[in-house]
């Protein structure tokens, strides 16, 4: 990797790949000054823009590893940007603003017509990127996340909720090209990535970023590995997190233990117990919420510690939630609101927020004195100490922007992205300094730039529950898939979707096709969703019982593979569910594909993402001979075959050649 002066500009070249250039012609840096409104209800944000200057900088100056940038020759320097070799194959542009009101800075980066791209983060709706732009800001994803249905029309009139494609929990301004590309905007900023154009991305930032990083290699899977190493790895996941599927109860104890213990006697293989309202509940219009104070409810769970110890001995585990936030009227809240741990509003009171129907007090993690409390009080002594080995870390996307002044005095519009990583760590440092780092699994939705470091599990967030193209089972499969090139190795949804709102229920149906594919993920959890009373739940049904325990047999079976995926993806950063092309560069078929994966290098899974279906059409890539899982055909690759679907036998193949044949053979026969 080199900085090459041009004529009358320079390029960041590797070998032949040329990454960026910069002329006076084509310029390729931008900056400018604007003006930004944002409003946030419910952690849904309408974000507007009014950009008052934006300037060329045509002119450049090399000096040594500098590159001064300016208007013209005649005009002061605004940027100067210092180039940094990382490695032979990377490196690092370093940037300086010269004038202390830019706030809006472009980049533009060398593209091809006929490239791919991919990553930003956990998106949705679509995981080649070309041909479409990508805010990139933490939030709610949004219901339906598609403007033309019914239900995201609802959810936009009513709540402000309705979603677009690009929204997501967890973005980050980090793309791989087909190219043998990386490029990370190093900033917390509000950003836009645009990949409309033909022979440019342009990336857009609401601020000055520290630097842009560039990463190339001759494999993808080796510019995964750089970027695992950038970002951070996850450990190992817990050793009893092989015995099966975690079950998401809740009602109360002797509803929540009653119906694991059924489930268990059923043949179900159950390795935790997440009972979310283990704090207690409030009713909503939306549903059964949580009651956000973080302390077990002993009248909710009246023997609890007891329980927690004689599951413990059955080696089932016991799970729980909190958020990095606290209602107003629960015991923690004025006890955190005395020792000044929340974040404040422009009259030095706590900064609330509203959560539907409730509101909560911020606590603000760029406060040592807040992390500690939160990790001793809560984590540890309210959680831990009570042997409680897990929980699900919601939230951290609903950082207000406006008036909120946090602890450490930076714009709260730059906190906003950094935050989910904040809550991240704060749950990882209480895990390591009781030393359970690998034992406990937490396992959260929102995310960005480093939360890879601290979050050893993520989770998809709230899925309809439903088959829908842009919030149903198949957004799972594309959010595993973006998120896992850049170091996300672990990933899992709720099994049948949370959200049912306007009339749409779970069925029987959505709930077991995605048991068939949670089998073949790192981690199995299912959900009773928002409003368990009106869905479709696992035990109201015997045949479902029975495939719900067979898919766990499946999965514990496979504990020898998946944990060989697990020491790989220490080693290596490689995520578990992988995009089918990261085998596959030479076969250019598979680069669009984002409703079948790799799991591993040897399993190819096609999940069945629609209602009524009895057979389905998948893509086997070239190179190589698959061998279908349930009837042993063995199949040519390069072609798309139809195959037999039915529940219980999602469409899955295996490499005639692997070195697990044996394990996989032997799946056919599990009943």
């Amino acid at each position: 990797m080199e900085l090459r002066q041009l004529d009358n500009g320079f390029e960041l070249i590797q070998n032949e790949l040329v990454v960026l250039v910069h002329s006076y012609d084509n310029p390729a840096f931008f900056v400018g000054i604007g003006n930004e409104k944002i409003e946030i209800y419910r952690g849904n944000f309408s974000i507007e823009d009014a950009v008052q200057e934006r300037i060329p900088l045509r002119h450049s100056r090399i000096e040594d590893d500098a590159v001064y940038l300016s208007y013209d020759h005649n005009t002061p320097v605004l940027l100067c940007l210092h180039f940094e070799k990382l490695t032979e194959r990377d490196a690092k542009l370093t940037i300086d603003s010269q004038h202390s009101q830019l706030n809006r800075f472009w980049v533009r980066v060398n593209a091809k017509e006929n490239d791919k791209v991919w990553g930003c983060g956990e998106q949705m709706s679509y995981f080649n990127l070309r041909g479409r732009h990508f805010p990139l800001w933490t939030s709610e994803p949004g219901v339906g996340r598609d403007k033309t249905t019914e239900i995201t029309f609802l959810s936009d009139k009513y709540n402000k909720a309705g979603g677009d494609y690009y929204h997501t929990n967890y973005p980050q301004p980090t793309f791989i090209s087909s190219q043998h590309y990386a490029c990370h905007v190093n900033s917390t900023a509000y950003s836009d990535f645009d990949f409309r154009h033909s022979n440019y991305h342009e990336l857009h930032t609401w601020e000055i970023p520290e630097s842009i990083e560039f990463y190339t290699d001759t494999t993808f899977l080796n510019i995964v590995e750089k970027l695992s190493l950038r970002f951070g790895r996850q450990p190992k996941l817990p050793e009893w997190i092989y015995n099966g599927v975690i079950l998401g109860l809740k009602g109360g104890e002797e509803n929540s233990f009653s119906r694991m213990e059924n489930a268990v006697n059923r043949g179900v293989k159950v390795a935790g117990l997440w009972s979310e309202d283990w704090a207690g509940i409030r009713q909503t219009s939306f549903g059964k919420r949580l009651f956000w104070d973080w302390k077990w409810s002993t009248k909710r769970y009246p023997n609890l510690d007891r329980k927690i110890r004689e599951l413990k001995q059955k080696n089932i585990r016991f799970l729980a939630y909190i958020s990095p936030y606290l209602c107003e009227d629960g015991e923690l809240y004025p006890i955190a609101k005395e020792l000044g741990l929340f974040a404040l509003n422009k009259k030095g009171e706590v900064a609330l927020v509203d959560f539907g129907e409730f509101n909560c007090g911020v606590l603000d993690f760029t406060n040592e004195k807040t992390r500690s409390w939160v990790k001793s009080e809560i984590i540890q002594k309210n959680m831990l100490d009570l042997g409680i080995s897990g929980w699900m870390a919601d939230f951290g996307e609903y950082l207000p922007t406006e008036d909120l002044y946090l602890h450490n005095g930076v714009d709260a519009k730059l906190m906003h992205n950094a935050w989910p990583s904040l809550w991240a760590s704060v749950n990882a440092e209480a895990v390591a300094e009781r030393g359970l780092t690998g034992e406990i699994m937490f396992f959260m939705r929102s995310g960005f730039s480093g939360s890879q470091k601290y979050c050893p599990m993520l989770w998809a967030g709230d899925q309809c529950v439903d088959f829908s193209r842009h919030d149903g089972l198949n957004t799972v499969i594309c959010g595993a898939l973006s998120s896992g090139l850049l170091g996300n190795a672990y990933h899992h949804s709720d099994i049948g979707g949370y959200t049912s709102l306007f009339g749409n229920r779970r069925t029987k149906e959505v709930f077991e096709r995605w048991v068939d594919m949670a089998a073949f993920t790192p981690m199995m959890r299912t959900h009773e969703g928002n409003r368990p009373d009106e869905n479709f739940q696992f035990d109201q049904d015997v045949n479902t019982i029975e495939h719900l325990a067979r898919m766990t047999r499946i999965y514990c079976h496979l504990t020898p593979y998946l944990k060989s995926l697990v020491d790989e993806a220490g080693m290596k950063g490689y995520p578990v569910q992988r995009p089918l092309f990261v085998h596959f560069e030479h076969d250019f078929n598979t680069y669009d594909i984002q409703d079948q994966y790799m799991y591993g290098n040897d399993l190819l899974v096609a999940p069945v993402h629609k209602k009524d279906v009895t057979e389905w059409t998948v893509y086997l890539p070239a190179g190589e001979t698959w061998v279908h899982l349930w009837n042993a055909q063995e199949i040519q690759g390069g072609q798309s075959i139809t195959v037999p679907a039915p529940i219980g036998k999602t469409p899955v193949f295996y490499r005639r050649n692997s070195q697990w044949r044996g394990l996989f053979e032997e799946i056919k026969n599990i009943s």
